[in-house]
């Protein structure tokens, strides 16, 4: 089972999508594993955004991010990585492919809806930024086969 971190950004939060979003992945046959709400502060958009702090687009991406609550979710599941890439579609909603979140949902590249991440390592650390080890559950995904 892979583990991965996606992130339901405040336009979407606002937008009362929170159980859209998840519906989605757990109908993918991803469990929850962690579960939380949180406002960002600037810090941690600058810590969890590290290596975009000097690019010319993180002033907007900073005010957005700390424009109200997050859900920062850990999910597992077979292929999980993918999975949730794949059900979340291009970061650019005009390329994002029909019937995927940022397709269904996002206006705009800057405000997409959601976040998730882009490798094993990436996970890893994203994970552990926002995620205790004890505060993660194991758990079979969910069947929606029986």
């Amino acid at each position: 089972m892979e583990t991965t971190f996606a992130m339901i950004k405040p336009n979407a939060v606002k937008a009362g999508l929170i159980g859209r979003v998840i519906e989605r992945y757990e109908g993918a046959r991803l469990a929850v594993r962690g579960l939380k709400i949180t406002e960002m502060s600037q810090s941690d958009v600058e810590g969890f955004y590290a290596e975009h702090v000097e690019k010319p687009f993180f002033p907007e991406l900073a005010e957005f991010m700390t424009s109200g609550p997050t859900v920062l979710l850990a999910l597992g599941g077979e292929d999980a990585i993918a999975v949730v890439r794949a059900l979340n579609g291009a970061t650019n909603p005009a390329n994002a492919e029909p019937g995927t979140i940022r397709h269904t949902f996002a206006a705009t590249m800057t405000e997409n809806v959601v976040h998730a991440s882009d490798s094993l390592e990436s996970a890893a650390r994203e994970i552990a930024f926002w995620f205790k080890p004890e505060e993660l559950v194991q758990y079979p995904a969910p069947d929606f086969r029986k």
